[in-house]
């Protein structure tokens, strides 16, 4: 489950799961959510991000900066995401297509994830929260 969330004047993304790796998927999702409604983005073209950060907060960061930048230089928007997490090391795969602003209708353009509000913790057994302040 995604979901955004207010820091001050900023906007944070906020993805949980049963596991680090769904937290990490939804919380792209939620990034995208900023962007455009994730539902309306196909999955036509897939990207292959790696990362790796001394802990799992880094990590989030990395990855959806990753992320970002993949949306940048391709032009693309995701709306699909699969993430493997083994320690601090993370491979994930974006789907998504090409922008189309007609269709996706982008409100703003996510710059990078930041350290604001920065945390990836299990809240309670089985249920991760990774979350952080997006720039945009």
């Amino acid at each position: 489950m995604w979901s955004l969330f207010h820091h001050q004047a900023d906007i944070g993304v906020r993805g949980s799961g049963t596991t680090v790796a769904q937290a990490f998927e939804q919380a792209a999702l939620a990034m995208t959510a900023v962007i455009t409604e994730p539902k309306g983005v196909r999955a036509n073209e897939c990207v292959v991000v790696d990362c790796d950060a001394p802990d799992l907060e880094l990590l989030l960061a990395d990855w959806l900066n990753a992320l970002v930048y993949e949306m940048a230089t391709r032009h693309l928007l995701f709306g699909r995401f699969e993430v493997e997490i083994d320690g601090t090391r993370l491979r994930g795969r974006a789907w998504g297509e090409p922008v189309d602003v007609r269709r996706h209708q982008p409100a703003v353009e996510v710059k990078g994830a930041t350290y604001t509000a920065l945390e990836v913790r299990e809240d309670q057994p089985g249920r991760w929260r990774a979350q952080c302040v997006v720039d945009v």
